[in-house]
């Protein structure tokens, strides 16, 4: 790699933000809300089919109230992110990890999101955007003043960094 060290596939450091858990928990109780509640309006004012609609309410509320019990502490446990002077690591999933790495003289692009419920639970998401046609590598449940500091340092070291002339 004419010179340049190798940036090496190997398992990031750092974990997310602890109250990723209740972030996700609340997308998936508001995921299952929506539907729970159409299907019991509907039961309680479409007689005929009251008991389907009502035990399809309770059927989505207790699938929703599974998921959010146990994929969030799950997710915690794989999602795995840092941020070194060569590149930016990401390692999501159990079954179908995917690991990405991404080089800093590959990065275009670092932004910030925070929707209203990452900014509930006070997080935020750093996408940082490269030349792959894989598409950006994000990092979600960062605390926001720590994905705040990620972006800025992410910026002066790409700032620095010369990109690959391949």
């Amino acid at each position: 790699m004419r010179g340049e060290s190798a940036v090496r596939l190997r398992p990031p450091r750092n974990t997310l933000d602890e109250r990723a858990v209740a972030w996700w928990r609340a997308q998936w109780l508001l995921t299952a809300a929506v539907p729970a509640v159409v299907l019991a309006v509907l039961g309680v004012f479409l007689e005929p089919a009251r008991s389907w609609l009502l035990g399809a309410a309770v059927a989505v509320a207790a699938l929703g109230a599974g998921c959010a019990a146990f994929f969030p502490r799950w997710w915690f446990r794989v999602h795995r992110w840092e941020v070194t002077e060569e590149a930016v690591y990401v390692r999501t999933g159990f079954f179908w990890q995917e690991w990405r790495i991404a080089p800093m003289s590959r990065i275009q692009t670092v932004d910030t999101v925070r929707g209203p419920l990452e900014q509930a639970f006070r997080l935020s998401t750093v996408t940082v955007t490269t030349a792959s046609a894989k598409g950006a590598v994000t990092i979600a449940g960062l605390d926001h003043r720590l994905a705040a500091d990620l972006a800025e340092r992410l910026t002066l070291i790409t700032r620095g960094t010369q990109g690959d002339a391949t």
